[in-house]
């Protein structure tokens, strides 16, 4: 089995260039806030998910999914784009 050529990046690195992200709860569908939309056009979202071994990696974008977190930064993620983002690091993500 042939695995993907998929470039990865540490968590760490994404806050240092794009700050400290804040965990975003959909209260609503997310084709109706208003807010999370502007926040997605604005390549600001990253959502994170559990890969099959447990370990959890992020995306730039929407994805959605079951059991999926998503995280809002104040910076694009523009550059992070097509990148498996490893090495989720909670602590380092604002709470509120």
């Amino acid at each position: 089995m042939k695995l993907l050529n998929v470039k990865t990046v540490r968590f760490a690195q994404v806050v240092e260039k794009c700050g400290q992200p804040q965990v975003y709860t959909l209260w609503q569908k997310p084709a109706q806030d208003r807010h999370f939309q502007s926040q997605i056009k604005n390549n600001r979202v990253m959502t994170i998910q559990k890969s099959d071994g447990g370990t959890e990696f992020g995306i730039v974008g929407f994805k959605e999914r079951k059991g999926a977190n998503y995280l809002v930064f104040a910076k694009s993620l523009k550059r992070f784009e097509n990148k498996r983002i490893v090495g989720v690091n909670w602590n380092l993500v604002k709470s509120r």
